[in-house]
């Protein structure tokens, strides 16, 4: 499998959300009788969409405001969160810096120490509103901010890196080893990243509870043009939604898969579905909610690195509330919004009746289909043509 880009050496070829398209089913189901719900752990939700553990993204009062919507939104304990005791005054500072200073702005503010009795603050914080308190962490720290986590009454705790391996090789740190921490921990555990079938096989034998997927397709990622890495997610869903049945058809056990990044549009979110995703997680989109902390900005996860960040700030506006942009009315008409409205009528128009039925839709490559008879969109920069 291959095509030849010179003298012995092949490449595959992958795919991205604008080269495919669904194809409607043989049978149609009223979108208001689809179930969208998932599940982790035996725990069911009924939004399967997450809010990235992303500074402009998620505060204490996102976390909560999408918990009582049915929702996830995770909160990055090595944030401003918990390295400032007012990290709304931080936050403002990184609004109103040129977008010259802002990387080596934002370079500086994560030179503070994360404050240990800021991460139990926070969750507790979270859990007292009656909502799920899902946290982040780097591997590095996963095994100390775990426990205070744990012990605050945190639902659910993540081990995020750009990359993520089971075996990681360094002689200036300690690795953390991945089974012993999913096994130590009381509360579920999601792992991520990863966009391969043999790696995503991996972090499922570790005995995670759900397994990030993307590499670099955030709107405020650079880390494709920086490191070069990266599969497009239509190809790492697929790929990644593979093994997760393989191990599952092995062991019995369901390891749910949730597509990282790359979707800013009910199109884009309802791709990552039907290619095998059981959840997705979304940054931008919800970094332009009036309850986003980052007031119309975004930035990415690795901007802060002190000598190569991997991000950067963007603009990305205040559109509407988190209410309109998961479930309408929206005022909007380029599919920024009621991303839930989105996700059940492409369900009903391909005949699929849960999240798991979607995983079977037919699926095209279609490269046009975002053009095709758009021109006066085009023309005008409305709709499709922004």
């Amino acid at each position: 499998m291959g095509e030849w880009i010179g003298i012995d050496r092949k490449a595959r070829r992958c795919y991205g959300f604008d080269e495919i398209a669904l194809v409607p089913g043989r049978v149609t189901i009223n979108p208001n009788e689809t179930d969208l719900s998932w599940h982790i752990d035996n725990k069911k939700y009924k939004v399967p969409i997450l809010a990235a553990a992303m500074d402009g993204v998620v505060d204490v009062k996102f976390a909560i405001a999408m918990g009582k919507l049915g929702g996830i939104a995770v909160l990055n304990l090595e944030g401003v969160q918990t390295r400032y005791d007012n990290p709304d005054e931080v936050l403002k500072k990184i609004a109103r810096a040129t977008p010259e200073k802002a990387t080596e702005l934002v370079q500086s503010i994560y030179t503070h120490p994360v404050k240990e009795k800021l991460v139990s603050k926070r969750i507790e914080h979270i859990k007292k509103a009656g909502v799920p308190a899902v946290v982040s962490a780097i591997p590095q720290r996963a095994e100390r901010f775990g426990a205070i986590a744990q012990e605050a009454g945190c639902d659910i705790f993540v081990v995020q890196s750009t990359v993520s391996t089971v075996k990681h090789v360094s002689t200036e740190y300690k690795t953390l080893n991945l089974e012993k921490f999913c096994h130590s921990m009381k509360i579920p555990v999601i792992i991520g990243n990863c966009v391969t079938y043999e790696v995503a096989l991996d972090l499922f034998k570790t005995g995670c509870d759900g397994l990030l997927v993307g590499i670099g397709p955030g709107a405020a990622c650079t880390t494709r043009g920086v490191l070069g890495i990266g599969v497009p997610q239509v190809t790492s869903t697929v790929d990644c939604a593979a093994a997760r049945d393989f191990y599952y058809k092995q062991t019995g056990r369901y390891v749910p898969i949730i597509t990282d990044g790359g979707m800013s549009r009910g199109g884009e979110v309802c791709k990552a579905f039907a290619c095998g995703a059981d959840a997705v997680m979304i940054g931008s989109a919800f970094a332009r909610a009036k309850e986003a902390p980052g007031k119309g900005f975004h930035w990415g996860m690795a901007t802060p690195h002190p000598n190569l960040p991997r991000g950067t700030r963007i603009r990305v506006g205040t559109t509407g509330t988190l209410e309109e942009i998961l479930f309408g009315p929206a005022r909007l008409d380029d599919g920024s919004q009621n991303l839930m409205g989105a996700l059940a009528t492409s369900m009903g128009n391909t005949g699929a009746k849960t999240i798991k039925d979607f995983h079977l839709t037919e699926i095209i490559i279609a490269p046009s289909i975002q053009s095709e008879g758009k021109v006066f969109q085009v023309a005008q920069r409305v709709g499709m043509g922004k």
